[in-house]
């Protein structure tokens, strides 16, 4: 380790903006310059009898500032000149990539990001099957309130829209269905229009949407609230698991009351066809109601509502993992509750697709 010098001796005075210099500038005088020393315009370093690296490095960063250097000896201009030159450089910044670069660059991006989503979903359904199990092997851990709580909260509050929305899409069947048959004289064909589309695809694909975008929002809503305060780390310390208290009880209501609200579609939307062919086509309910036993399958009623559980996950897995995802800031639980609706209701169509080719390659 290096040791003091002896008497190591710096004279510093600033006058007119002026700063001046008289004996060692090193590493050991440095600090004894005065503060007003940085305001100094020029440096007059005449009388330095001394510079060591140190000081060297300090004036080089007075040059860079703008100050101008005066004075200096032929060996310490040169110590001065070295020091520039190994002043580290900053890595210049890379041309961002251009043409079919760039596309494959975005491209890239997207796919990690949407992997690594997918990946997420993943461990969240992990989690739920395993808080499942855990609540099969101990009811006594299972919360039964809560479980009761949520499918009032996303089954028996969204009856209304349900059977709302899937009326007005059975009139609208009717209507369009009838206008179209009428021109070929096979009106009552659109009883089995209507009855094909509402209880194949419509009714639950409607209903998982509506609850998709009122529910999801609504997970999204409450966790990320509770990360906000802090609460979901005090279940933590509390000894509760949050995968029992906050998870399972969501999905697990909506698995209960999705196929529920799925059957209140179907039956909304037979209704408001049945009325609108009674009043556009003069079908009677009666003739409705016999053409709709005799010729329609259950099996179109089985593919439905079958769908049903598989969306439920999918939309509570999706809520909660961005009520979790949710940040410190009031910004982060709004953008997070507008991807959770956005998400669901793409995944919920994606997974619609997907079974249709599915009972289509099995022959329902």
């Amino acid at each position: 380790m290096a040791s003091l010098p002896d008497d190591p001796t710096l004279r510093a005075t600033v006058s007119d903006g002026v700063l001046r210099l008289e004996g060692e500038l090193s590493v050991w005088t440095l600090g004894r310059l005065p503060a007003e020393a940085e305001s100094a315009a020029r440096l007059d370093l005449a009388g330095v009898t001394r510079l060591d690296t140190a000081g060297a490095w300090y004036l080089d960063q007075r040059a860079q500032a703008g100050a101008a250097l005066e004075g200096l000896s032929g060996p310490q201009g040169r110590l001065l000149e070295a020091v520039a030159k190994a002043r580290p450089q900053p890595d210049a910044d890379s041309p961002p990539p251009a043409g079919w670069r760039q596309m494959l660059e975005a491209t890239g991006r997207w796919v990690v990001t949407a992997l690594t989503f997918l990946r997420e979903l993943a461990e969240y359904l992990g989690r739920f099957l395993a808080a499942l199990a855990r609540g099969i092997r101990h009811p006594g851990d299972f919360r039964l309130t809560s479980l009761v709580w949520h499918c009032q909260e996303t089954g028996l509050r969204a009856v209304p829209i349900v059977a709302l929305m899937s009326f007005l899409i059975g009139v609208v069947l009717a209507f369009q269905g009838a206008a179209q048959l009428r021109q070929f004289g096979a009106e009552v064909f659109v009883i089995d229009l209507i009855a094909i589309s509402i209880l194949r695809e419509l009714g639950i694909l409607l209903t998982a949407i509506i609850v998709a975008g009122r529910t999801a929002s609504a997970l999204t809503a409450s966790i990320g609230s509770m990360k906000m305060n802090e609460e979901i780390d005090a279940m933590r310390t509390l000894g509760l698991d949050p995968d029992m208290v906050l998870l399972l009880p969501r999905v697990l209501a909506l698995i209960i009351t999705l196929p529920i609200l799925g059957l209140i579609a179907n039956v909304a939307g037979l209704v408001g066809g049945a009325l609108m062919s009674w009043i556009e086509l003069g079908i009677s309910p009666s003739m409705f109601r016999y053409r709709l036993i005799a010729e329609t399958s259950v099996d179109h009623v089985i593919v439905g509502l079958s769908k049903a559980p598989v969306f439920a996950v999918i939309i509570g897995i999706v809520g909660c993992h961005a009520g979790m995802k949710v940040g410190k800031d009031a910004e982060s639980l709004g953008a997070q509750t507008s991807t959770a609706v956005v998400n669901a209701i793409f995944a919920v169509i994606v997974a619609d697709a997907l079974f249709s080719i599915f009972f289509s390659e099995v022959g329902l």
